[in-house]
């Protein structure tokens, strides 16, 4: 057999990619049921305490646009929370005809529980290499991004998004910059969800995303 074989017999690396991603989220998808069960929630009702421990109180307009599903959704879903005692309601000061949805001490309580969810992946990728697991992060953050621009997912506070980002201002292995902390930082410091996020004006972003990218 020619050294092309595989070349010619095989589905592209982008699909295998994509098919392993899905089985993954599969996985995810299958643990997380199983870990809400466990735990007498359903795996939105687990999210939003995760959310709301994460971010503070929030309305639930806010919660359905960060978890990227229906308000209906999440209205249900809250109010099972309070029905629990994991959650409460308060005026909103920003909107008077709005509620913030907050945690009680319970809820919090479950919420560092809920959080911990993903964690059985954890053992997955300590499996790749350090050198592999920064290559990982940088592939993440392009498809998630990818993802976000093309209205498919939620926004998430994200590195490449954030004004204090500055990428590829440094030579070595500590390419980026993080004015925030005014510190050198590689791919495998690149955050998913910084809660010192200040989401960059959209021209700003594009530039940004075109240095991160320009290698």
């Amino acid at each position: 057999m020619g050294r092309g074989f595989f070349d010619q017999h095989s589905t592209p690396a982008a699909a295998r990619i994509a098919t392993a991603l899905h089985k993954l989220g599969l996985a995810m998808k299958h643990q997380t049921w199983v870990q809400a069960a466990e735990d007498g929630l359903s795996p939105t009702q687990g999210q939003i305490l995760a959310a709301l421990a994460g971010d503070g109180p929030q309305t639930g307009s806010e919660l359905a646009a960060r978890l990227g599903v229906s308000l209906p959704t999440v209205s249900d879903s809250a109010r099972a929370l309070v029905d629990k005692g994991l959650a409460a309601k308060q005026p909103d000061p920003r909107h008077p005809r709005a509620s913030l949805i907050t945690l009680t001490a319970d809820g919090k309580a479950r919420a560092a529980k809920t959080r911990a969810w993903p964690e059985f992946l954890a053992g997955a990728v300590d499996a790749l290499s350090p050198a592999e697991q920064e290559v990982f992060v940088a592939g993440l953050v392009k498809m998630i991004r990818t993802l976000q621009v093309a209205g498919l997912i939620p926004v998430q506070a994200m590195c490449v998004t954030c004004v204090h980002f500055q990428p590829r201002v440094h030579d070595g292995p500590l390419p980026h910059h993080c004015a925030f902390v005014d510190a050198p930082m590689a791919d495998r410091h690149l955050r998913l969800d910084c809660d010192e996020h200040v989401e960059a004006e959209a021209a700003a972003q594009a530039a940004t995303w075109q240095q991160f990218v320009d290698r």
